[in-house]
């Protein structure tokens, strides 16, 4: 049976389960072992019409739709900025994701690729920070969205997208990341703003503050011209970056902390808590918190770990931090 007919078939029917999974898989990767443009377009049209399906499908659709762009990207893993809107145009609707595993593959697609659009990366975190502001849209979790409340499979979501993006442009997080995450704890009800919550928030925030940012990864041009560089693991980024978001409120300094087996790496990562607080990134602070009576617990832990972590801050930051570390 040819593709054509299996998704006819399916498309019809309004249910898929594993035999059916088995057959797309056989009749749409076949010898080539590639799934084509048009294949890739049916995945969405079977997504968008199925009622129920078993666990098969949404494990193949990700699969197959990450497997689609990689293929094609030039060179392999690096997604144009083509790539990444027709992405974004095929899982949503009015600026939305429709679904769970459309949400997943997009996810799924910046874990596996060597680098993507910033656009896409921030696509993904709005489709959070919509979930938690306005209740609108999917999470991974199954649970209802609730507005001013963000769960664990939220704050899950988007450490996964800021620890697949961290090699874009260097460990650090990056001012918009930054601007994302305090606008989704401005958001947040006082009652939700539970130790999970914050201890994300003072992690990403930090490192925002406080990270180096000194590399800078090979730009797809330039891997173009030398794909080696693909198989290039010198430089562990992630794995920087999977350390600061990991092992509570100190992630971001244990991150930072000499290994006599690695010195050089860990003098750059060490430099980093020496270095200053500016004063362009003490004004963004003082702006984001505002007064002294709207700040949040959240921002209160902030304010703590600086005062203990960072050796050198600007004047302008001193005085918040006093009045209420």
């Amino acid at each position: 049976m040819t593709s054509q007919a299996v998704v006819k078939e399916l498309v019809s029917k309004g249910v898929v389960d594993e035999t059916d999974v088995l057959a797309l898989r056989r009749t749409m990767f076949g010898d080539d072992h590639r799934i084509s443009d048009g294949e890739a377009k049916a995945l969405f049209q079977i997504n968008d019409i199925i009622g129920e399906s078993d666990q098969s499908w949404p494990l193949f659709f990700v699969e197959s739709i990450v497997d689609f762009l990689i293929s094609n990207s030039q060179p392999r893993g690096y997604i144009s900025d083509q790539q990444a809107e027709w992405l974004m145009q095929h899982i949503s609707q009015s600026g939305i994701v429709k679904s769970a595993t459309e949400l997943e593959a997009m996810i799924k697609l910046m874990e596996t690729a060597q680098s993507i659009p910033e656009s896409l990366e921030i696509f993904a975190m709005l489709q959070v920070k919509n979930a938690v502001i306005c209740g609108n849209g999917v999470t991974r979790s199954g649970n209802k969205l609730v507005a001013g409340k963000i769960g664990a499979a939220e704050i899950e979501l988007l450490r996964r997208i800021l620890y697949a993006c961290a090699s874009r442009d260097s460990a650090a997080i990056s001012r918009s990341e930054a601007e994302l995450i305090f606008d989704i704890n401005d958001e947040i009800t006082a009652e939700h703003k539970d130790a999970l919550w914050t201890d994300f928030f003072v992690k990403v925030i930090a490192n925002y503050l406080m990270a180096v940012r000194g590399f800078q990864p090979v730009s797809r041009e330039d891997a173009l011209r030398r794909e080696s560089w693909l198989n290039d693991d010198a430089v562990d980024i992630g794995s920087f970056f999977n350390r600061i978001l990991a092992g509570g409120l100190r992630g971001v300094a244990d991150a930072y902390s000499r290994n006599d087996e690695d010195n050089s790496a860990d003098r750059d990562m060490q430099a980093a808590l020496d270095e200053a607080i500016d004063a362009r990134e003490a004004d963004w602070l003082i702006d984001r918190i505002g007064n002294e009576q709207s700040i949040d617990d959240a921002q209160r832990a902030l304010l703590m770990f600086i005062k203990v972590e960072a050796s050198n801050v600007h004047p302008r930051l001193k005085p918040l931090i006093d009045q209420v570390a």
